[in-house]
């Protein structure tokens, strides 16, 4: 019973940080003008929580102790968490919004096919079912609009970061199961990786600019907030990694848009239409499709059995 309101409240708090980073980073990229500078300073911020949550449970001295393989891993997954980033940013530099969104969310059924083809393991007719409903649903509450979309040759970039997150969420499971990193050595690294690319890349386009700081209320306090949020996703997400399937934990987030939507609405002026309340619903009838898994694949195979 423990261990189930234990994971729920993971599962909870990963989807809230994931839907208030987002949201703070929507409005920060905006201030900024700069998409660059605006994850350097959210990753900036990030950096001061982590570091003060590593020398709060003693264990800061242990990230001068990584060596050989897993430090190779540790920055590899640093790398492509910047990747998922350019690329995905290289892609609505060049094409639309509605697109990319839509593209974007193809990193579900691409962990769900990883699953079964590379990894061996079995899903359900079921678990496909509720997957499609949850992204259709996803899809209606962002508002994504199919009769606009128009594909280009640069929206391959969109795949290609979708490509980098099902990556990356496989080899940080692999990290820690495999090479038994803990999930607080995997964030710092992460972070401190994208940090480090983020900083490189401003001051290679010259986005490095006073002109950019500042120039919204709470300007500051947002960033920290983003770079809380940023902390959060980091401690929730691993942990959900290293306990559930990939492809649950992807399912998961898909109820992310539900709740960034409910943000949007009461704190940055959004509307709430109907679209966006039928995509909730579509959503969490997925959602409950996945979570009867169980029950409904028992039920279909007591049939079989009885004949047999």
């Amino acid at each position: 019973m423990k261990d189930g309101l234990k994971y729920t409240l993971t599962v909870g708090g990963m989807v809230v940080s994931w839907s208030i980073f987002y949201a703070v980073s929507k409005i920060v990229v905006g201030a900024t003008g700069s998409a660059l500078l605006g994850g350097f300073l959210l990753r900036v911020a990030a950096l001061v929580f982590l570091t003060v949550q590593l020398l709060a449970d003693g264990s800061f001295k242990r990230l001068f102790e990584q060596r050989g393989k897993a430090l190779f891993i540790l920055i590899t997954i640093g790398v492509f968490g910047f990747l998922l980033d350019l690329f995905a940013n290289l892609g609505y530099l060049h094409g639309s919004l509605s697109t990319g969104t839509a593209l974007l969310k193809t990193d579900v059924l691409m962990v769900n096919f990883a699953t079964v083809i590379i990894y061996r393991k079995k899903l359900y007719a079921s678990d496909w079912l509720g997957t499609v409903i949850m992204l259709a649903g996803v899809l209606l509450v962002l508002g994504v609009d199919f009769g606009g979309m128009e594909l280009r040759l640069t929206d391959l970039f969109f795949l290609l970061s979708a490509a980098c997150v099902t990556a990356n969420a496989f080899i940080i499971k692999a990290a820690q199961e495999k090479h038994g990193e803990d999930s607080d050595m995997i964030s710092y690294y992460n972070n401190f990786t994208v940090l480090t690319l983020f900083g490189i890349s401003c001051a290679a386009t010259g986005s490095f600019r006073a002109d950019s700081i500042g120039t919204i209320p709470h300007f500051w306090p947002l960033v920290i907030l983003g770079g809380l949020a940023q902390t959060g996703i980091y401690f929730f997400y691993y942990r959900n990694l290293k306990h559930f399937e990939v492809w649950l934990v992807k399912l998961c987030l898909l109820l992310m848009p539900v709740l960034s939507c409910f943000i949007g609405v009461v704190f940055l002026g959004e509307e709430l239409t109907a679209k966006k309340l039928i995509g909730i619903l579509v959503v969490l009838a997925g959602a409950a499709v996945i979570l009867l898994r169980e029950r409904i694949n028992r039920k279909m195979a007591a049939p079989e059995t009885a004949k047999h």
